[in-house]
């Protein structure tokens, strides 16, 4: 996307503050309201304010800078980074903590770690949900994409719940309901006016901390 080597992307969206040029698609999205399960700290101390280290998970970039603002914003004070890729035994052998995203997030041993959820933390500390990624289409896209309708293409994904779950069952190792439950409950394909006021408090921090340069308004397909 930012190359300019596709018109649309499901994109991070601390990428849109960085991409120029480019629109995001409304009211379709991969966040959460209370608890998304697959974006997560695992920390082998007793708690947060302990924490001096930590490894971040190379794939990340919104959770990443969401951590940071955590620790910065909330925590007040900030440990120092380092990035690897999603092993958890690994990135915990010279740190105190490992951000994890993704499917491996939802599989890791847990015992003898503690485990917070970044959206939990989000909500706790501002009373909003968190938009992890949206659809993004550059500004001179062809015709073609822009005709694409994405809250259908969303509907229909979230209808097909059960083929889903069957690829996903033996690939995770998860149950079916645990599966479900994820689809449905933990991760929200659509925005609401708090997930829109968490996303704009979102920038706002990452501007204040340092993680980008400035704060541009989020412009939509079709306004």
């Amino acid at each position: 996307m930012a190359g300019g080597e596709v018109d649309i992307a499901l994109v991070p969206v601390i990428e849109y503050q960085r991409i120029p040029e480019v629109v995001v698609v409304p009211d379709v999205c991969v966040g959460s309201r209370q608890q998304v399960r697959s974006v997560v700290l695992a920390i082998k101390v007793d708690n947060l304010k302990d924490v001096r280290r930590i490894a971040l998970d190379e794939s990340s970039r919104t959770s990443a800078a969401l951590l940071r603002i955590i620790f910065r914003e909330f925590l007040g004070f900030e440990p120092e980074w380092s990035s690897s890729a999603p092993d958890v035994g690994r990135m915990l052998t010279e740190n105190d903590g490992a951000l994890i995203i993704g499917d491996p997030a939802m599989t890791f041993a847990r015992e003898g770690l503690q485990v917070f959820d970044l959206a939990a933390l989000w909500r706790e500390h501002t009373g909003m949900g968190f938009v992890f990624a949206m659809w993004m289409m550059r500004s001179g896209a062809s015709s073609a994409a822009r005709r694409i309708d994405f809250g259908a293409a969303r509907d229909e994904g979230l209808a097909r719940t059960e083929e889903i779950v069957d690829v996903y069952e033996p690939l995770l190792g998860l149950s079916r309901d645990d599966l479900k439950t994820y689809l449905h409950e933990n991760i929200t394909f659509s925005m609401n006016e708090e997930m829109r006021a968490g996303l704009k408090l979102y920038f706002e921090l990452a501007r204040k901390h340092g993680i980008i340069s400035a704060v541009k308004p989020l412009k939509t397909l079709g306004s």
